[in-house]
């Protein structure tokens, strides 16, 4: 641990290795009585609860006077993920993302952590670990996938594809896109797909920060845009918004007007 708190490959680690404590013992093992109903149709293990203690606990003991919020707490406390774009320091934590696909045996979930600082997001992590694929970006240092730089593919306009989680917002189809999708549900492969070039824009219609911090700052570190329809880039503030995230400029008109018409 670094003197003024954890470097980015130190937090990696505590997600890799939460993940492997509590997290991959349960995928494909999970006993009935360890799942339940937040809400309706709103799921979460006893892999999400164990995860986010661990990560809350750790973080919090390095940056005491941070906020430090899970997205298990906030069942509690729903207001604290409305503070995190105006304190001077926060986390937001995402234990399982994707608990549904976790719960269904499936390989598309992961683990992710976002920093704040001021209402700029200053760091994202991603750990994806049945893909075992690790992303990481700092504000202004690029993005790295496995400590590999990356760069964001080059779309073709005549076959554009996008994904959504909410169908009734699509007023249109513009010229080009011959694909809309549904989304993984689980942004932490969402976002990582539009950097691998399996899609071109994605449309949300929730926007809990986090879901959204750590890919908003991955893709926009490589040229990405992610941003309500208003125009206004994602800074985890409160929103009612729909948030168009997309490979490029060009792109995020494009999966803009799918919802303005």
């Amino acid at each position: 641990m670094s003197g003024s708190g954890l470097t980015t490959e130190e937090v990696l680690q505590l997600m890799q290795e939460t993940a492997e404590e509590v997290v991959r013992p349960r995928w494909r093992a999970l006993a009935e009585d360890d799942i339940s109903e937040k809400n309706p149709g709103d799921f979460v293990t006893i892999a999400d609860h164990e995860a986010e203690v661990i990560l809350t606990d750790a973080l919090r003991k390095v940056y005491p006077d941070a906020l430090i919020v899970g997205e298990e707490a906030t069942v509690a406390n729903p207001g604290a993920a409305d503070l995190v774009g105006s304190v001077p320091h926060a986390f937001v934590i995402d234990p399982v993302d994707g608990t549904r696909n976790f719960i269904h045996g499936r390989k598309e979930y992961a683990v992710m952590i976002g920093e704040l600082r001021n209402g700029e997001i200053t760091r994202g992590w991603i750990w994806q670990p049945e893909l075992d694929r690790a992303w990481v970006a700092e504000l202004g240092a690029g993005a790295t996938c496995n400590g590999e730089a990356l760069t964001l593919p080059t779309p073709s306009l005549d076959h554009i594809r996008g994904a959504t989680t909410h169908r009734r917002l699509l007023r249109t189809r513009p010229a080009g896109v011959d694909e809309l999708g549904w989304t993984f549900y689980a942004c932490g492969i969402d976002y990582p797909n539009i950097v691998l070039g399996e899609g071109d824009f994605l449309i949300y219609r929730h926007m809990k920060p986090w879901d959204h911090v750590p890919g908003s700052l991955i893709l926009r570190e490589l040229g990405g845009v992610s941003r309500t329809i208003d125009g206004r880039d994602y800074q985890a503030a409160p929103t009612d918004q729909p948030l168009v995230v997309a490979v490029n400029e060009e792109i995020w008109e494009i999966g803009r007007r799918c919802i303005v018409g």
